[in-house]
């Protein structure tokens, strides 16, 4: 042991001796390099702390830049945006298209030298000097923008601005410019700048719904974009910056505005002389008109995010890129919904304070029928029917009471409307004022708010927080029903204080008249390729129906839901011999007003109020909304057969107060007003087949088959269909004819 104990130090001491004379030699040999006095403070520790910082800042930009390379995982890259698509409505109309097709049908050289030079010196006039961001330019637009107290020019440069098209959103943070910034530099790596700028040409938005300009020429000057002549080319070029605001179809004398810009900065760039464009400044492009046609954008916007969504579960090794998708609209509807909202907000949006409007007009198997997202498209491309989170105030209520039902409540239950607290928060009735004893239908029907509160309350049980554990029930309910907010839990919820779209708030309501089955909304009903291949079908492939409360419980509110159109705050929006049910929803302050119904063959919801969250003129769901819904389901139940609504029957007629006084006064009876004669489901599939028939007989005869309009789903439709083939028709002047 002492031999082992010896071994041991003499190993320490070695070891220790060995490394100061190591240390001693290290030292020595750098003491050659020794900078004193002056030259250390002017030359080492500059360059020492440049070295340290440079280390520092080389970490944080790998911090930073990882986010932003996340987006170029996907092999695919290149494509993500490459999705064109053909939209038909429900019948095999075409009503539209959406997304871009990246081809090299018109290269890079094939585009006017005027379009090219248009573009870069309005967008980008270092784009072939600068490695991805242009700091000259950045600095410039800076310098600019702090001069002019505003933004003035735009710092990005085009491939900056090719990534944010290809792989990030439009919102305005540092967090994008910084991802932007990293993925341009990497884009330089990849592709030739010429690759760049044909990406850049193709992809960008262009307004009207198109992309690229090859499509905006074609949409706006009807012709391609190898054949544009520098007036269109600059008006073309001044799209980029702010398409929507620029768009010749929209505001023609701020495109030309605009136009006149980009040319300017043709010459400022050295491009062209002042002669050379002085003819297009004299003669100015037009756009083709297009203010006839009402393209259902919002729709189509929607339809296209759903159609990106099912393309990315198709499987890996599937590369089609070009779809044609029949979608749910119907147009008939759509233009009936977008008629409603326009002639409502001209006539009382300016008396009411109240700027925007959306609904959704649904199938009872969730396929959206209509959608308006705002009053005007060309103003605003934010979707307020699906993007849009609102308070829905009274219109959540039906939640709370299925809770209560589900919870051995009955309609017929007597709930006492007087004060409660939770808390410090005690919710009042609108006209501040209590009822006494109640049963559940009609505090439903005179829309009371006390005694939502205190079934939340009572469903909680003897729990220690009954409130809570009674919110939570109603919260569960709302997700049986379809509703995916957040629905955060406070006091208010079931007086309807948390957000929901309004596209969410119309489908749920469908599980009252689908005797307890909650559907999906969808936009899509099939997907065929560009071929025609069939890709993707929705009764096939798309998700089922689920029970999401009883049918008896279903029947039951629809029963206590009818008579808030009856007899209560929604009398506005009742149709003339069709079973209705639904409920008004105003928030605070006017700021929301809501009316969500339906009957045995759709739903519908209306919201109406402002942007900017600002209070109306005292408008409630019984106004607007409950009109609007009236107006937009007496069109869609036009040639359609009415079905029984579980709970309800078959509806009432409406009777006239004027005729009734009339008549009680001695005056003339009024006449039997009834409803158009509806061409069933059954009689339109006979008229179809007896179409087939005498094209077929027409065509053993040797004679041409006259042609005939596609087969519509209003008896209108229909008549006019079978009224081209029969013999002596007139195919040439139909007689036009009404639903």
């Amino acid at each position: 042991m002492l031999d082992f104990d010896a071994r041991i130090d003499s190993t320490l001491f070695s070891a220790g001796k060995g490394s100061r004379e190591l240390y001693e030699r290290y030292s020595a040999f750098m003491d050659r390099f020794h900078v004193g006095h002056w030259k250390r403070w002017v030359f080492i520790e500059p360059l020492s702390e440049a070295a340290t910082i440079g280390l520092g800042g080389l970490i944080l930009m790998l911090a930073l830049a990882v986010p932003a390379f996340r987006e170029t995982a996907d092999e695919d890259w290149l494509k993500k945006s490459d999705l064109a698509v053909t939209f038909l409505d429900r019948y095999g109309n075409p009503i539209g298209n959406r997304g871009i097709k990246h081809n090299d049908s018109i290269p890079l050289e094939d585009f006017p030298d005027v379009l090219i030079k248009a573009t870069l010196a309005t967008e980008d006039r270092r784009f072939y000097d600068h490695f991805g961001i242009d700091v000259a330019g950045t600095l410039r637009a800076l310098v600019t923008n702090a001069q002019a107290g505003g933004v003035r020019q735009g710092g990005s440069s085009i491939t900056q601005q090719l990534a944010k098209n290809l792989f990030l959103s439009n919102e305005r943070t540092i967090e994008r410019k910084v991802n932007e910034a990293f993925l341009a530099i990497w884009l330089e790596t990849r592709l030739t700048k010429n690759e760049i700028l044909k990406l850049y040409l193709d992809r960008a938005y262009m307004g009207g719904g198109t992309f690229g300009v090859d499509g905006a020429a074609h949409f706006y000057f009807n012709k391609s974009a190898r054949d544009v002549n520098l007036a269109e080319a600059a008006m073309l070029a001044g799209l980029f910056k702010a398409p929507t605001k620029y768009a010749p179809h929209i505001n023609l004398p701020a495109a030309r505005a605009r136009a006149n810009v980009v040319l300017d900065n043709l010459v400022d760039a050295g491009f062209m002389t002042e002669g050379q464009v002085f003819g297009a400044r004299r003669n100015p492009a037009t756009a083709v008109d297009r203010r006839d046609e009402n393209s259902p954008n919002y729709y189509l916007d929607w339809a296209f995010d759903e159609m990106r969504k099912l393309v990315d579960t198709f499987p890996k090794s599937y590369n089609e890129r070009v779809f044609v998708v029949r979608t749910t609209i119907d147009m008939n509807v759509q233009r009936a919904a977008e008629e409603a909202i326009e002639n409502q907000l001209r006539q009382f949006g300016r008396d009411y304070h109240a700027t925007q409007a959306a609904t959704v007009v649904a199938d009872l198997d969730g396929g959206v029928r209509a959608m308006v997202g705002g009053s005007d498209y060309g103003a605003s491309q934010f979707n307020r029917a699906v993007d849009a989170y609102r308070q829905p105030g009274s219109s959540f209520k039906p939640y709370v009471y299925t809770t209560a039902l589900l919870n051995g409540f009955k309609p017929t239950s007597v709930v006492v409307d007087g004060p409660v607290c939770i808390g410090n928060w005690c919710p009042q009735n609108y006209g501040h004022s209590y009822s006494g004893a109640v049963t559940l239908t009609q505090a439903l029907t005179r829309s009371i708010n006390v005694i939502p509160v205190k079934l939340s309350i009572a469903l909680g049980g003897k729990s220690p927080n009954p409130a809570k554990v009674g919110r939570a029930k109603i919260v569960e309910v709302a997700r049986r029903f379809g509703i995916k907010a957040p629905l955060p839990d406070t006091p208010s919820l079931p007086i309807g204080a948390d957000e929901v779209t309004v596209l969410e708030h119309a489908v749920a309501y469908a599980t009252f008249p689908n005797k307890g089955k909650a559907v999906t909304p969808h936009a899509i009903l099939e997907v065929r390729t560009g071929a025609g291949d069939l890709v993707w079908r929705f009764d096939r492939d798309g998700p089922k129906p689920r029970q999401a409360i009883p049918a008896n419980i279903a029947g039951e509110m629809a029963e206590m839901m009818s008579h808030v159109v009856s007899e209560g705050t929604a009398r506005r929006a009742a149709l003339d011999g069709i079973p209705t049910a639904g409920k008004t929803g105003t928030t605070n302050a006017y700021r929301d007003a809501w009316f969500v119904g339906y009957t045995g063959n759709f739903t519908c919801a209306v919201w109406y109020g402002n942007d900017d969250y600002s209070a109306t003129n005292r408008m409630t769901g019984g106004s607007l909304p409950a009109q609007t819904w009236h107006d937009i389901m007496l069109a869609a139940h036009q040639g359609v057969e009415i079905k029984e609504l579980a709970g309800v029957g078959m509806g009432t007629k409406l009777a006239s107060p004027s005729a009734a006084l009339l008549a009680a006064n001695g005056g003339p009876k009024p006449p039997d007003i009834r409803p158009p004669p509806v061409l069933t489901k059954r009689g339109a599939e006979v008229l179809v087949q007896v179409e087939k028939l005498l094209d077929d007989a027409a065509k053993t005869a040797g004679e041409p088959a006259k042609p005939t309009k596609p087969v519509s789903s209003t008896s209108a439709g229909f008549t006019e269909s079978f009224a081209s083939v029969l013999p002596g028709s007139s195919a040439a002047s139909p007689t036009p004819l009404k639903n």
